[in-house]
């Protein structure tokens, strides 16, 4: 069979088009096999090839290639696609260029197969993958905003499509939707056939809106006998419709209904979705649910130290959806420990891990043999094994150590696949044992995967949580431990939440051995979030332009420095005017400034730890030379005066003005907020002064393009990987190319009044955020909106008076019209989705609200020990009879456009 390529396509002076595709004869997906179009006329590019008949299918793209023979392919996420049937002898095929698609939100799954889905034709009409008509004409147009109580049709100057009648527009088929097909028959149309898209409601019959611009045209037929031209048509161009929506964000463990057993579960998802879906919600945001079990004590409640980039946390299994014991003793007990702990304010971490898991071996336990013999559990096993059988091997030794430092496991210390793989044959002594923790993430696989079907069948969009790092005793770690750097540790700049920045304690990535397989490890992350997920935000997005890596020696994160980076050479240092000086790499401190880290009646105890450089320094002596030395220190004690110690020989620690490389150490970074260190002001005049310029230009000026193309690089195969709808946690100290990377990759940032991305501006203007942004009120990071009135009582002078337009003195509290007001101004924000924490939804009813607004924060990032423990303080099925409280929610939700 004959294919005809057909592409118009503008191009310069040397430049050529070539196609490359899944067949020999377009080069097997070889770009340097790619085959080359020829120049037809008017800016028109073909190929004609042969094909085998028994060739039924081909994948295509077209690329082109400049004057230094440098080739750019279309749109790398995209792809022609075209279905060959014996009854046509001849294709023509019409394309046009793929880009990235202008609204690529509407492609992602979050609407194709969730909020826009529509069911499908029975029976489907006729297009081109199956036609029985000769000499057919297709018309495939991409059109993904279009709503499932709405059609596109076709209409033009030909009888048979109503000769411009709206009336007598033919519909398109959405069967595969966000594209839309016709087949219409060339021996009806006298050529040339011009024609336009309509968008037509369903249920009035009557046109939504034309598509903007010229007409579309077709000059004439195929230009032979049984033969099938399928024109693929630029998007639909429709007017500016702004769609919008909003939703809810609360962590999984914080949820409570009558079933939970003291945290919340998947099968409370559910009772949640029934609950946005009466109130006009479109989403649910959860913070991450991967296992992060080390300790099975409290230090494991926090979400984003994961273990286990695949394994779902147990604790989020349904013990009703699981199943029940047969043991009636045993029951009781089990309902006895559920009212106790599901009657708590909080999460009791420990005992809820505790008793859960015990429940879980006992239920193992009794339907042990109808389990392994399940082919379902088998195939489980099968297809998830690369992951599944390392965490199960992982959690076993774990608990044998006593420890999940893996380098305390003797034989065991080095993964080795094949002695691993030994620990679940039936002769194993771990054999029962991985058996059950397969099990566990087979239930919460099917667990999850039925309330995932549950939220697209509701239109509710679940939102997932991808953590930036993992905790470096992870299975990751111990399996891979060439994609890390061990020795350094991930965390964050000092920011409004820390004045010392955070240490996370993760190992940070060697990105360059990820890069050699094109980010493989973290495709398929995303693809595993993609089972349950149709939407999911990036912790730390800034991390995938370059992450604040800090040395294994620090506690805090001051003496941090970005990676990658562009440290500056001592030349460029002095080239500021500022003779380079090795001391300001070492931590020392003037006997002047003892008193304000030590008090005023400093006794001689201080100078234990402390020796001179000089006359007039001090610098830490050995026992205490780094702040990991410190902490161990002063581990046991814990009175004033040693805590005030501990505190200013920490400060010490970080006395520097520049860093030292790790990587190079003849490089430097200017350390950050040096200008808060006592070295700092130490310096002359003039060094300050030069100082000063240095810094701006290093932290704002310096590396803006250098990481932009970082994150393209990295932040560019991934986003092409998935269907998903992709947001990122942009806040911070935020580069100025973050902006425009996740603008052209149609990420979606996070906007925050109170935290306003331009400068010397108290709040943002809500009115002017980006479209493609998920607009709140608080994360989990800060105070809900009750607690935060209060943080600031000259800042929420301003806000009240300025921003709520306000008259007086503002309130001490913020009651529920104020809370109400501040919602719906964020309701009325220019982002397309509004997502608010459930505890900011429950400020605006004095009775649904938490009396103690203080009880209801979620996490204090300056608290490395944080115990993440908050929960609903009512129950779901309450809420879901607050009828009062929903109706209100629903009416200002919908009253504000969404």
């Amino acid at each position: 069979m004959r294919i005809i390529f057909n592409l118009k396509f503008h191009t310069t002076w040397g430049q050529r088009l070539f196609i490359v595709g899944s067949c020999a004869e377009l080069g097997a997906n070889i770009m340097s096999a790619a085959k080359e179009m020829h120049y037809h006329n008017d800016h028109e590019w073909q190929l004609e090839i042969s094909l085998p008949d028994s060739i039924k299918e081909v994948r295509y793209n077209y690329l082109i290639e400049d004057i230094n023979s440098i080739r750019t392919f279309e749109h790398s996420g995209l792809a022609h696609h075209i279905l060959f049937y014996q009854n046509c002898k001849s294709y023509y095929l019409y394309d046009y260029w793929l880009s990235e698609p202008e609204e690529r939100a509407f492609y992602t799954s979050a609407f194709t197969k969730n909020l826009f889905v529509r069911e499908k034709n029975k029976p489907a009409p006729k297009t081109a993958d199956n036609p029985d008509r000769k000499n057919n004409i297709s018309l495939r147009l991409p059109a993904p905003l279009t709503r499932p109580e709405q059609t596109v049709a076709i209409i033009g100057n030909q009888s048979f499509l109503g000769n411009w009648n709206p009336n007598h527009a033919r519909s398109l088929s959405g069967d595969k939707f966000p594209n839309w097909e016709i087949e219409l028959d060339s021996n009806e149309i006298s050529f040339p056939l011009e024609y336009k898209f309509v968008v037509i409601d369903n249920n009035t019959k009557q046109i939504c809106y034309w598509e903007e611009g010229e007409n579309r045209m077709i000059s004439g037929p195929p230009e032979t006998d049984n033969s099938c031209m399928i024109v693929n048509n630029y998007p639909l161009r429709i007017p500016n419709l702004a769609w919008k929506a909003c939703g809810v964000v609360i962590p999984v463990f914080s949820l409570r209904s009558e079933e939970s057993f003291g945290i919340g579960d998947i099968g409370d998802i559910k009772k949640l979705i029934d609950w946005a879906k009466k109130t006009k919600q479109h989403v649910i945001q959860v913070l991450p649910m991967n296992d992060t079990t080390r300790t099975h004590t409290r230090q494991d409640s926090y979400p984003y130290s994961a273990i286990s980039i695949y394994a779902l946390h147990p604790l989020y299994i349904s013990i009703p959806m699981m199943g029940n014991l047969n043991d009636k003793k045993k029951t009781a007990h089990y309902n006895k420990i559920q009212r106790i702990l599901n009657a708590k304010d909080t999460v009791d971490y420990q005992s809820v891990e505790t008793y859960k898991t015990a429940y879980f071996r006992d239920y193992f336990g009794q339907e042990k043999k109808n389990i392994l013999n399940n082919n379902d559990f088998k195939e489980f096993i099968e297809k998830n094994k690369e992951w599944l059988i390392p965490y199960a091997a992982f959690s076993y030794l774990r608990d044998k150590n006593n420890t999940a430092e893996f380098s305390k496991w003797g034989d065991y210390a080095l993964y080795n696949r094949e002695k691993i793989e030994k620990l679940r044959y039936p002769e194993s002594e771990a054999y029962n044992e991985l058996s059950c923790l397969f099990f566990i993430q087979y239930t919460l696989h099917k667990q999850f995967d039925s309330i995932s079907k549950y939220a697209r069948k509701n239109g509710v969009v679940l939102k997932g949580d991808i953590p930036i790092g993992v905790n470096r005793e992870s299975v990751e770690a111990w399996t891979e431990p060439d994609y890390f750097n061990m020795q350094m540790q991930t965390g964050a700049p000092p920011d409004n939440f820390s004045e010392t920045g955070q240490n996370w304690s993760f190992p940070t990535y060697d990105w360059d051995v990820m890069g050699k397989d094109d980010f493989e490890w973290w495709k398929k992350r995303f693809h595993k979030l993609n089972n349950y997920f149709d939407c999911f935000r990036i912790d730390h997005i800034l991390g995938f332009f370059r992450i604040w890596e800090i040395p294994g020696e620090s506690v805090d994160g001051l003496c941090g420095h970005f990676r990658p980076a562009l440290p500056l050479s001592m030349e460029e240092i002095e080239g500021y005017g500022m003779a380079f000086d090795k001391r300001w790499t070492e931590p020392r401190i003037h006997i002047k400034f003892i008193p304000d880290l030590f008090g005023e009646k400093a006794d001689d105890d201080i100078y234990k730890y402390l020796n001179h450089c000089d006359s007039e320094h001090l610098v830490l002596n050995e026992i205490c030379s780094t702040q990991r030395k410190i902490n161990r220190l002063f581990e046991k004690n814990k009175d004033e005066k040693s805590q005030r110690t501990r505190n200013g020989l920490m400060s010490i620690a970080n006395e520097v003005l520049f860093l030292s490389d790790p990587y190079d150490p003849k490089r430097y970074h200017p350390r950050i907020s040096a200008h808060k260190a006592y070295a700092y002001y130490e310096l002359s005049d003039d060094n300050r002064r030069a100082f000063d310029r240095l810094y701006h230009d290093f932290y704002f000026l310096r590396h803006n393009e250098f990481w932009k193309e970082t994150a393209l690089k990295r932040l560019t195969p991934l986003i092409n990987s998935t269907e998903m709808l992709v947001c990122g946690e942009d806040l911070g100290m935020i580069p100025a190319s973050v902006h425009e990377v996740m603008e052209k990759l149609q990420i979606f940032s996070l906007e925050l009044e109170h935290m306003p991305k331009v400068m010397n501006c108290e709040f943002a203007d809500l009115t002017k955020l980006p479209y493609h942004s998920v607009c709140t009120t608080s994360t989990h990071d800060m105070n809900p909106i009750r607690a935060w009135w209060k943080e600031n009582k000259e800042r929420t002078q301003r806000y009240y008076n300025n921003i709520l337009q306000r008259e007086g003195v503002a309130p001490e509290e913020c009651s529920p019209a104020i809370a109400e007001q501040i919602i719906c101004n964020h309701l009325r924000a220019s982002s397309m989705l509004t997502i608010i924490p459930l505890q900011d939804w429950f400020a605006i009813d004095d009775k649904i609200r938490r009396p103690d607004a203080e009880a209801e924060r979620i996490n204090i990032p300056a608290n490395p020990d944080n115990y993440w423990r908050y929960r609903m303080h009512i129950t779901i099925e309450t809420l879901l009879h607050a009828n009062n409280f929903n109706k209100k929610l629903s009416n200002i939700i919908t009253g504000n456009g969404r």
